[in-house]
């Protein structure tokens, strides 16, 4: 049996010690494409972000294979990018070359014509020296993607990818999703649009703090897990004091 690409056990993310994400437990299969849907406040990002090592658990743990610990590229919410810093749409692109050359690596022609490659391969060709704060959001979302492919990651996280971007871009960088999902990488993306789940997304996960359903995303989206899910939003009470962990058993 091949193990998972990313196992969660009872995985608990809290904000000021409010939980975001309650008592967490499942499994994303090497290869799988997931989605990650829910109400407004379900704790999407947080886990996404508990995943990339970006923000420390509250509880449980997330145990990640061996062969993708280091091979991991996440993408946060562009509102969460500071598009002002003045660095050019190439240079952006080359960071994605951090992993296999280091900070101070030394960037030859060879990678630059790799970033000019995955910049034509997202619809930019000629965008090499704009600055990335004259970039429109499907623009600007387009170099993130364009980044991802240098990258050249296995496991990949996208937080809602395609939220305020035209039509054509969220065509577009589906396309590459869907590419990266063919290819046997593990993709996993924070998503609104139930349409675009059903039609592109095998795996799913609704959640709602916790885990509502997990699994095949026409089983996962059903009418009545749907509803259950805004039931659970509606009984949110921010103001609750942190919930008790259970110790986990080895």
């Amino acid at each position: 049996v091949t193990a998972p690409a990313v196992r969660i056990v009872d995985l608990t993310v809290s904000h000021d010690r409010h939980p975001a994400v309650h008592h967490l437990s499942g499994e994303l299969a090497v290869g799988s494409l997931t989605a990650v849907i829910g109400p407004n406040g379900a704790g999407k990002s947080s886990l996404l972000q508990a995943v990339a090592g970006q923000i420390a658990p509250g509880g449980g743990r997330i145990e990640i294979a061996p062969a993708l610990a280091g091979r991991m590229a996440y993408l946060p919410q562009q509102s969460h990018i500071d598009r002002s810093f003045p660095i050019s749409v190439l240079d952006l692109v080359l960071l994605g070359h951090w992993r296999r050359s280091g900070a101070f690596g030394r960037i030859d022609a060879g990678a630059r014509g790799e970033a000019a490659q995955a910049l034509a391969a997202v619809g930019l060709h000629g965008f090499e020296r704009r600055l990335i704060g004259e970039l429109s959001s499907g623009q600007f979302q387009r170099v993130l993607f364009a980044r991802l492919l240098l990258q050249d990651a296995q496991l990949i996280l996208l937080d809602e990818p395609f939220n305020a971007i035209d039509a054509r871009t969220s065509a577009d960088l589906l396309d590459l999703v869907r590419r990266w999902h063919g290819e046997a990488r593990t993709v996993v993306v924070v998503l609104h649009d139930l349409e675009q789940v059903r039609g592109h997304f095998p795996q799913a996960l609704l959640l709602a703090r916790e885990a509502v359903a997990w699994g095949p995303t026409a089983q996962v989206l059903r009418a009545e897990n749907l509803f259950r899910a805004r039931q659970m939003a509606e009984h949110w009470d921010d103001a609750a004091p942190d919930c008790e962990r259970t110790p986990l058993r080895a």
